[in-house]
């Protein structure tokens, strides 16, 4: 099992990925009536607020460390797994059917996306389902700006244990959603100014049915 790093989530509080949560929100904002998975959740700081404003919320993680923090808020909304796309769900949620997908900031930490992605079709069988998906945004004038500060050895770092093993943009996003048949249908920045976004959000749903 992998130990849980609370990057940027101090006690808790939201105070260095706010932005995430209030894009997540606007993304959520006619599904209160849905039952959502949080995959990689972490400490469960984002499904529990969740949670807190009245949405029915489920979360999975692969660090023990991190589910324990989480059910210290919601007990038995929170369970361990390995993301593969060989897996099943927790024996406690097998039999939820599942709405929504959410998954903020996990598949730049993946070795294998498209195992992750096959996970989540197996939760998302149906073209009403919906996957939304953020990640570090990278595009041209923000990559440019970065090269041109001299600030792309910090943005790319190896030296991160834990950190960014790859590095999306809407393009290659796409790319590999449309792999298992998923068609994106919004796109939203967020944090700081446009084109120059901290990360991205995607909102993807199934081309066909299973």
């Amino acid at each position: 099992m992998s130990n849980y790093r609370d990057y940027g989530w101090e006690d808790g509080a939201t105070s260095a990925h706010k932005y995430l949560y209030k894009t997540l929100l606007s993304l959520l904002k006619d599904d209160k009536k849905k039952v959502i998975l949080d995959i990689g959740c972490g400490n469960g700081t984002i499904a529990n607020l969740l949670i807190s404003r009245g949405f029915e919320v489920y979360g999975i993680d692969a660090s023990e460390s991190g589910i324990k923090v989480a059910k210290q808020t919601n007990p038995e909304n929170f369970f361990l797994q390995i993301i593969d796309g060989s897996n099943q769900l927790p024996i406690e949620l097998k039999d939820i059917d599942f709405d929504i997908v959410i998954s903020t900031e996990v598949i730049e930490h993946l070795y294998s996306p498209r195992d992750y992605i096959r996970f989540i079709r197996k939760i998302l069988p149906s073209q009403d389902g919906k996957l939304i998906i953020s990640t570090p945004y990278h595009g041209y004038l923000k990559n440019l700006l970065m090269a041109i500060m001299n600030k792309t050895d910090g943005h790319y770092t190896a030296l991160w244990d834990g950190g960014h093993i790859k590095f999306w943009s809407i393009r290659t996003l796409k790319s590999l959603l449309n792999e298992f048949d998923y068609k994106v249908y919004k796109f939203k920045g967020s944090g700081r100014i446009p084109f120059l976004w901290k990360s991205m959000f995607i909102v993807a749903k199934l081309k066909h049915p299973r």
